[in-house]
């Protein structure tokens, strides 16, 4: 690991816990959040709505995985992977199709 990697590592590790801490959520406010967006209508129409769907889907996992780092609960790895699926079908749709196929 060079030294550029391990900086963007902890700057990505700070960064995310100073922006829970600023919105001051607690591990209920992110699991209920993170459930509300899993089921949550996803035809999300534009670009735009994508990108943010996909950061957003993101921010969820994090959150989601700083709880299940301190519980261990399984309920919250199924939650995780769930979230991780929906990412990854926004993620898919904004890459659109490959010009091979």
């Amino acid at each position: 690991m060079d030294i550029f990697s391990f900086y963007g590592y902890i700057f990505e590790k700070v960064s995310f816990r100073l922006i829970l801490l600023t919105r001051n959520i607690t591990r209920m406010d992110i699991i209920k959040e993170a459930l509300e967006f899993e089921v949550q209508k996803t035809s999300f129409k534009t670009t735009s709505e994508r990108i943010h769907a996909s950061r957003k889907a993101k921010e969820m996992i994090l959150g989601v995985n700083e709880v299940y780092k301190e519980t261990k609960d399984p309920e919250l790895m199924d939650l995780m992977k769930r979230l991780t699926a929906v990412k990854q079908k926004i993620e898919k749709r904004l890459k659109g199709r490959s010009l091979t196929a």
